[in-house]
């Protein structure tokens, strides 16, 4: 085991992969000489040379479009946009072109890419640079949506990822990219895409999230074990897309009672789907209607507004004890 932080265990990934498999590539704005922007892809572009680590012009479309061309004659792209508030001018590639292939063809082709963006809020960060849209992509079908929580998880699912044949948005909450570290193995691994993992057990209430809103749950799972003997089951879906409900279920079937966090907007969030899965599959297991703590319908604010924007352990306790005392 070795420990690192998340930003090192995608890195790993990343060399890994073009070891492994040599029709590997690594595509995007600053990702060569200059290593990215968060020093993801660093040390790729000494070791791979230019005809494997791509430095390409400021074009998301061309990007992705590029790789999309790539992934149906054979290679295994991985594009790096710089940040997921850039993605939008790449979306009409992904859901015309790269979502359709394989029905498109009924099998023939299919397009096994990678399109790698840190995303998320919590690093003060410009206009533009902390969305969290990530149910745009879980909405479009033919796309796979992974969301890592921590340095171990990310590696294994990044490899997943680019094993993959369809296409996958993978999102890198860049809060958690070098927030903590973790023991990572030696030995390359893979997270089956569209598979839940239980971070904590217990009995009394399930709690849903993923990405860097993990932190904050398991926080206050804890405070509720400390402070009110409650003992709570968090779930890391991992995948949005196509996402893990039968781990929800199973859990609330258990439970009776459920919180659903997430950082992105209210309205239409991941957790509205959540929610009507609950519904549709273990209603009459409920000891009390299941709540969301979310961001809001708005644009993330700026700096000094920022922290009040994002989920955190007592907003995610205060829904906690609401729905215990229901």
């Amino acid at each position: 085991m070795t420990e690192m932080n998340m930003a090192k265990a995608i890195n790993l990934a990343l060399h890994e992969a073009m070891a492994k498999d040599k029709r590997v590539i690594v595509m995007g704005e600053d990702v060569g000489q200059d290593e990215g922007v968060f020093r993801i892809t660093e040390g790729l572009h000494a070791k791979y040379g230019d005809t494997r680590v791509i430095d390409t012009p400021l074009a998301e479309s061309g990007i992705v479009g590029t790789a999309i061309g790539m992934a149906l004659y054979g290679l295994r792209p991985i594009c790096e946009i710089q940040f997921a508030g850039f993605d939008y001018y790449n979306y009409h590639q992904l859901e015309s072109h790269a979502a359709r292939f394989r029905n498109r063809t009924r099998g023939r082709l299919t397009v096994p890419m990678v399109m790698r963006a840190p995303y998320g809020a919590g690093i003060r960060a410009i206009e533009h640079h902390s969305e969290s849209r990530e149910a745009i992509y879980a909405h479009t079908p033919g796309l796979k949506v992974v969301i890592p929580s921590g340095p171990r998880n990310a590696r294994a699912l990044l490899h997943s990822a680019i094993q993959d044949p369809d296409p996958v948005i993978y999102y890198e909450p860049k809060a958690v990219y070098r927030l903590f570290k973790e023991d990572v193995p030696e030995q390359m691994e893979t997270l089956p895409i569209g598979q839940a993992q239980i971070a904590r057990k217990g009995k009394d209430i399930t709690l849903v999230s993923y990405g860097a809103s993990l932190r904050p749950t398991m926080e206050a799972a804890e405070m509720l074990e400390e402070e009110d003997g409650v003992h709570a089951e968090v779930i890391d879906l991992l995948t949005i897309s196509p996402f893990d409900a039968a781990t929800i279920v199973d859990s609330v079937r258990k439970t009776g009672r459920c919180v659903v966090v997430h950082e992105g907007p209210r309205t239409c969030g991941l957790a509205a789907e959540i929610i009507a899965r609950i519904n549709e599959n273990v209603f009459l297991y409920l000891e009390a209607p299941v709540k969301r703590v979310t961001g809001f319908d708005c644009q993330v604010p700026y700096f000094s507004k920022e922290r009040a924007y994002l989920p955190d352990a007592e907003r995610v306790l205060d829904a906690c004890r609401a729905t215990l005392s229901f």
